[in-house]
């Protein structure tokens, strides 16, 4: 096995996001493959600089979407194109439910189901116990942000914020919001939100940042019990991730 594949096998067996280009068509280095990680870093080659440069881009965002497909690229220095097939590996999806409180335990159960990783994070120890969390991969007792600080967040990774405690979920968002995540949701009513994200403002963070939070959390189905309210979240976490629109997913749902 080729150095580079060793290495995509020890990123996959890692959970870590990777993609891999390879010339498929052109008029030199058919097949020379170039693997690219999350923070642009390149291993192998492709044999030329300018095309490597185009592929790049391509390819970390590959990564992300879990993309597998062939791009035509023109080097403009010689006019010549090539075809070369990016195929992008993200990490399993996550999802970091920040509060463990009664929302949070269908929210577990229903993100388990949908094949993602589960992490609970609460400073309460009454609240964060394997009693109530069996299912969840990690349960952390500990202040959220200063887990989050320590944490790899990416796109893969979602978040909810269901701790409705200023002390809890504003230094949560702040730290989260600092990275290019999945998604970003926080409990509360929309004038909570409102005067949350003036508070957040006033610490620094920008109108674009505040922008990524969906708040109030989760699509509006008329959710009243917990497991209802686990189960909007849930499905605009998903709805978040496909790309769909919430008002397209609400009016689909009334037909």
């Amino acid at each position: 096995m080729s150095v580079l594949y060793e290495e995509l096998k020890n990123r996959l067996a890692q959970e870590k996001g990777t993609a891999l280009a390879t010339i498929v068509r052109g008029p030199q280095h058919l097949g020379a493959k170039l693997l690219v990680l999350p923070d642009k870093t390149i291993r192998g080659t492709l044999g030329l600089p300018d095309l490597e440069r185009q592929v790049v881009e391509d390819a970390e965002r590959a990564i992300w979407q879990g993309e597998a497909r062939t791009r035509t690229y023109t080097i403009p220095a010689t006019n010549q194109d090539f075809d070369v097939f990016i195929e992008g590996f993200p990490p399993p999806p996550t999802l970091i439910i920040v509060g463990a409180g009664h929302i949070a335990i269908p929210l577990t159960t229903f993100a388990k189901t949908l094949n993602y990783r589960v992490v609970v994070i609460d400073a309460r120890s009454a609240f964060a116990t394997r009693e109530r969390f069996p299912h969840a991969d990690d349960l952390i007792v500990a202040w959220p942000d200063e887990v989050l600080q320590q944490m790899d967040l990416n796109p893969s990774t979602s978040v909810a914020v269901l701790t409705h405690d200023p002390k809890f979920d504003e230094p949560t968002l702040t730290v989260i919001l600092q990275h290019e995540l999945g998604y970003v949701g926080a409990i509360g009513s929309r004038k909570t939100n409102a005067e949350r994200a003036e508070r957040l403002k006033r610490q620094g963070l920008t109108d674009e940042q505040l922008s990524h939070i969906h708040g109030p959390i989760g699509l509006n189905i008329g959710a009243t019990s917990p497991e209802e309210m686990a189960l909007a979240i849930m499905a605009e976490i998903v709805a978040t991730r496909y790309g769909k629109d919430r008002t397209a997913i609400q009016d689909w749902s009334k037909k």
